[in-house]
């Protein structure tokens, strides 16, 4: 069972590949035959299947069934067919190689979509709920969206699962069983509200609850020494506190149902539900405070830790999901393989950012403590196991923890780590070349403020690769976070740049362009992303150019009326829809895109009767619960609409929208629906994106910096189809070493400074007139992140795409080869690039 390999996810007997009859609706060949009835009919036997499951499993007639259940029972139905491919296509085998992805989140969203699309059974199963009364539209509507990451990290770890299954590449997925993934956004006057996320509340019918793989997880106590004889020194921890660790397995079935992996999520109980003394005594709360302790640990997905109580909250999740993760490969292992030291050929553990970077530890512990391996077997087998992906150049997100917590927490791993460490600084002292060797470049302890461990150095050094997520963002890393350790291992680190799964992306999301596409390169464009270049001849064909434009405006209508209902703000689907959808974060620059829509809507004021290029403004994210100048952008985002959106004299030149609570789902409306991608962060600052990706392949048209891949987009798509502003990364290094740049860009721009003087002085806030002021003072004396250096470029470029807009021939053959030209950006290629150059693994 998947418990012991997720790849036997079988029941014996159930699978029937009976002939399918004229009558069915019939899947491509190439799919695994889904279930029929006697007579060979699909639709019959998932209809019939469907009704089983709201009656059996849910205990609901359909006449009192919502569609909430009609979701349940159509999912446990597929469910049930996943289970079957797999039987067919894995039961019994051991790979020979298995790759282990760890990652904090994975934003996979709504699922039955790509259950359905995978299986090749979206037709049928609309015709069984049409047989059974239910629309699939309602039905697809009614899953919560397992919203189990904060942003791209996530979201790439989704993808790159879905990938692994569609190449047939072994693989498991290790992560949390949030209760409360990330929160749900509302605003109230414009302010960002948090509540927590409810997306187990009626339950989860994709999961199997495997109460059988539990692992204990420990936390603070002491350690102590044995002598086993010749001197050899065993040391032995002691947890003073242990939380169980429970698996709950997720099928992800691959392109065509051909492989089905897993996603294995740990949910955390206490070792007994009730203290029953102290309950019996009258202490009925006191009696389940340990379980409220234990099972805080898998509540809230990154609880914020401004406290101390938050800090340690953080690391007790990041150990807790890993020791659980490594625990549970290592025994399978075991099982199949027998010997530890074979590891490294039959298991490939990829940490997905430094989040699980307490797996260096935690694998020497239980090589040495569980299995009786020495140091240097256990050093051996750990750092040629292990595979580190970093996300971020920024400082802050790479993640320190103070010694005093983790001497607390993790006694027996600090000091594992602190032999790491001096073993490593001893081996680079004798290597020393000349002169004194400055030990803190390369120290995974930071002293400078405080001792920390620095947890993205003890990544890079204990694994075998490093890598970065697009071109510039790997070479970044060699000059500036790892510069030291790049100059003592300069093959550790290589690139691989980011993508992104089309089934979900093109084929779920945006079906009508999947229609066109399929009509003008072929079937075989469903399977072989880059036959897409077969579009490249049709950006020339007016008639082509017409149904594109003609698939957007459907799209575009869709997204206006979801606008309409959720904000209330009414917008012209003929307009420019302008897309910025992401994490709320200023070096991503939504403060640039809000104050260029001022400045735009002052000049529209001054000169209102020109031929303005109507535009809507479309803004969605997230602020993290703590970051105070994100949330004070959001609420300027929204007071700027509300003055923008009621002014009479602008109409529908301008509108601007911030759509609340920001997911998986609502991308899926908004991607199709945009004609430009707002993609402007600061260069040198996004490690790659992925949002820029699916945009694209979209065929809305970008705007952004030289930064992470943006670059790349810009050598597949063409420079010409593409609007590229502002500093590149080496321009942005040697303008910050200037002084007063923010004071001199602001004075060398009438039209920045009156922007500026707006938000500042209250014209959009005249209920708080200081409201934004914080904003512009850092803007005035600060700007970290060059917002005022790259505005007056970025305006520049805006009224370009004004320009372009109106030679619709022009844009439209641009969208068009932006959408034939980013096959390269698949999560397919990346995983098959993971495969072959670091992980080691066969791809069928």
């Amino acid at each position: 069972m998947l418990n012991e390999a997720p790849s036997a996810l079988v029941r014996n007997g159930d699978s029937d590949t009976s002939a399918s009859s004229a009558k069915t609706v019939k899947a491509a060949a190439t799919y695994v035959k889904p279930r029929q009835d006697v007579d060979g009919n699909v639709v019959v036997a998932l209809r019939e299947d469907i009704r089983a499951k709201l009656v059996y499993a849910l205990g609901k007639t359909p006449e009192a069934a919502r569609e909430r259940d009609w979701f349940a029972a159509t999912a446990l139905a597929l469910r049930d067919r996943i289970v079957d491919a797999c039987g067919r296509a894995q039961a019994g085998t051991v790979p020979d190689k298995r790759v282990y992805y760890l990652s904090l989140e994975f934003l996979i969203g709504r699922l039955l979509s790509d259950a359905m699309n995978n299986l090749g059974l979206v037709e049928a199963t609309r015709a069984a709920l049409r047989d059974l009364g239910v629309d699939l539209a309602d039905v697809e509507g009614a899953e919560p969206d397992a919203a189990l990451g904060n942003g791209g990290l996530g979201r790439l770890a989704a993808c790159f699962m879905e990938s692994m299954a569609s190449l047939s590449i072994p693989a498991i997925g290790y992560g949390i069983r949030y209760d409360h993934g990330i929160f749900r956004q509302s605003l109230e006057d414009g302010w960002q509200r948090e509540a927590p996320e409810t997306w187990l509340a009626e339950g989860n019918p994709w999961e199997f609850a495997r109460p059988e793989a539990t692992y204990t997880i420990g936390f603070g106590g002491h350690v102590t020494m044995t002598s086993q004889g010749d001197h050899h020194i065993r040391r032995h921890w002691h947890p003073a506190e242990t939380v169980n660790a429970v698996a709950y397995d997720v099928p992800i079935v691959g392109w065509r149902g051909k492989h089905v992996n897993v996603l294995r999520l740990w949910k955390a109980e206490a070792d007994a539900p009730v203290e029953l003394a102290r309950f019996n005594a009258g202490d009925h709360v006191g009696a389940v405070a340990g379980r409220a302790r234990a099972e805080a640990i898998s509540r809230v997905l990154y609880p914020s830790d401004s406290s101390a109580e938050g800090q340690e909250l953080r690391l007790r999740q990041e150990f807790f999901f890993t020791s659980a993760s490594l625990q549970d490969l290592v025994r399978r292992h075991v099982a199949e393989r027998g010997s530890l030291r074979s590891l490294p050929d039959h298991a490939a553990i990829q940490l997905n950012d430094t989040h699980p970077a307490i797996a260096v530890p935690e694998l020497m512990r239980i090589l040495m403590e569980d299995h009786d391996l020495s140091w240097e077997d256990a050093w051996q087998i750990t750092s040629n196991t292990l595979h580190y992906t970093n996300h971020t150049l920024l400082p802050e997100a790479l993640e320190t923890w103070p010694v005093e917590l983790m001497e607390r927490l993790l006694p027996r791993h600090m000091q594992i780590i602190y032999l790491i460490n001096w073993l490593h600084l001893e081996e680079q002292s004798k290597n020393a070349r000349g002169g004194a060797f400055d030990v803190s470049t390369v120290s995974l302890i930071d002293e400078s403020h405080g001792r920390r461990v620095r947890m993205g150095p003890l990544a890079f050094h204990g694994s075998r690769r490093v890598n970065g997520v697009s071109a510039l963002h790997s070479e970044l890393l060699k000059s500036t976070v790892f510069k030291d350790l790049h100059a003592i291992e300069p093959e550790k680190i290589i690139n691989k740049t980011n993508g992104i799964t089309f089934r979900r992306w093109l084929h779920n999301a945006n079906p009508e362009l999947t229609a066109l596409a399929v009509q003008a390169a072929g079937e075989g464009v469903l399977d072989d992303p880059t036959l897409l270049e077969r579009l490249v001849p049709f950006a020339e064909d007016p008639d082509f150019r017409k149904r594109y434009a003609a698939m957007r405006k459907t799209r575009k209508q869709r997204l206006a009326q979801v606008i309409a209902e959720r904000t209330g703000v009414t917008v012209d689907p003929s307009a420019l829809f302008d897309v910025q959808i992401k994490r709320i974060h200023e070096y991503k620059r939504q403060l640039l895109n809000l104050i260029e829509t001022v400045a735009l809507y002052q000049a529209i004021k001054q000169a209102p009767h020109k031929d303005w290029t109507p535009r809507v403004k479309i803004f969605a994210g997230k602020a993290a619960p703590s970051y105070v100048q994100a949330k004070l952008i959001i609420k300027l985002a929204g007071d700027i609409a509300n003055v923008v959106n009621n002014d009479p004299e602008i109409g529908d030149r301008l509108k601007v929208v911030f759509l609340p609570n920001y997911s998986v789902s609502l991308a899926e409306v908004i991607i199709p629906a945009a004609d430009l991608s707002e993609q402007i962060s600061t260069a040198g600052m996004e490690a790659s994106g992925t949002g820029n990706m699916k945009l694209a392949l979209n065929g809305a048209l970008t705007v952004g910096t030289l930064d992470g891949a943006n670059i790349e987009i810009k050598d597949h798509v063409g420079a010409e189809n593409i609007f590229i502003f502002g500093l590149d990364a080496e321009g942005v290094l040697a303008r910050v070493g200037e002084p007063d740049y923010a004071a001199k860009a602001i004075a060398a721009s009438a039209r920045l400074a009156a922007a500026l003087d707006a938000i500042g002085n209250g014209t959009f806030s005249p209920d708080d007139p200081g409201r934004f002021a914080p904003l512009v003072d850092e803007l005035r004396h600060g700007d970290r992140y060059l917002t005022t250096v790259d505005f007056e470029d970025y305006w520049r470029v805006q009224r370009e795409i004004d320009a372009a807009w109106k030679r619709p021939e022009t844009w439209w053959r641009a969208a068009i080869l932006n959408t034939a030209r980013m096959a390269w950006f698949s999560s397919d290629r990346s995983m098959r690039e993971y495969a072959e150059e670091i992980w080691r693994v066969k791809v069928a």
